[in-house]
């Protein structure tokens, strides 16, 4: 199955504890590679999220934005009296020590870290929400992903069948093109009025038919592009097998051009390679 890396994803919810929202964006990376954005009340489920990430996901760069809107609130607020105390005695030693003395007021003193004292709020109900929000979450993820990746499959199969039609007219083409190379050697032979024994001039043949011969590259070209297709049809992470098909594609129609007797094959390579650069680019995004 073709799934893309490049996805987006969003699911909300809301209950008697507030409001939460998950965005999911994934896009094309070598490896897993997911950050997290969480609310310090849901922090503890990061981990949680990651491992299930793993589960789901083989490859792509991936960001999570959780974001919660609680709606508990803290009916009253407590002051820690003894860091009152020590704060506004601190600042007396230090007033004592300035020429112009600045008054602390009950403003100041309340802004000073740990003053305050906040009842601990219970987010259990919205961390067991959360989990399932970013389950839902990931679950539309995978959904889009194989649909953006099952629009890729038209491109990849108009272009292996290009590929594929192209390597049979080499193969039909072959016999014609290496018995005309023979007629222009035995011109040669005649023209330069070469005088060689019949076994010389057969073991001439045979070298340049050697050299000639393609039948290796075209067959390997008609086995990767069937691999190709296969691996279409796996249920696995196929995008780095595809990335090495396209490396190997690339070598044997390098090869058949490096060969090439005739203009025909050497078209015909030209165009190989420049329908695998356009598959190894879509390759690129596939998980």
């Amino acid at each position: 199955m073709i799934r893309s890396m490049t996805a987006f994803a969003r699911c909300d919810v809301q209950g008697d504890w507030g409001a939460l929202t998950c965005e999911i964006r994934t896009v094309n990376h070598r490896y897993l590679e997911p950050s997290f954005r969480i609310p310090d009340a849901l922090r503890e489920l990061e981990n949680r999220f990651r491992d299930q990430l793993r589960t789901q996901l083989r490859r792509g760069k991936v960001d999570v934005a959780l974001r919660f809107q609680s709606t508990e609130t803290s009916s009253s607020l407590q002051v820690d009296e003894s860091m009152v105390h020590a704060v506004n005695e601190a600042a007396r030693q230090i007033n004592r020590m300035l020429d112009n003395p600045a008054d602390l007021n009950a403003l100041d003193i309340l802004r000073w870290p740990g003053v305050l004292i906040s009842a601990e709020q219970d987010y259990s109900a919205a961390r067991k929400a959360a989990e399932s929000l970013f389950a839902d979450t990931v679950a539309q993820l995978q959904t889009v992903r194989e649909r953006e990746g099952e629009r890729l499959r038209p491109l990849f199969e108009e272009r292996l069948n290009t590929m594929a039609i192209l390597v049979a007219d080499v193969r039909a083409l072959m016999p014609e093109l290496l018995k005309a190379q023979e007629e222009t050697l035995r011109k040669r032979f005649e023209q330069a009025k070469v005088e060689l024994a019949p076994e010389r001039i057969a073991q001439e043949m045979v070298m340049l038919a050697q050299k000639s011969d393609v039948a290796e590259e075209l067959d390997r070209l008609d086995a990767h592009i069937q691999e190709v297709t296969d691996v279409f049809l796996s249920d696995e992470a196929i995008g780095r097998k595809l990335d090495f098909l396209m490396q190997e594609l690339n070598r044997e129609a390098n090869t058949l051009s490096s060969k090439s007797i005739d203009a025909r094959v050497t078209r015909a390579a030209v165009d190989l390679k420049v329908l695998i650069e356009q598959m190894r680019e879509q390759v690129q995004n596939v998980e």
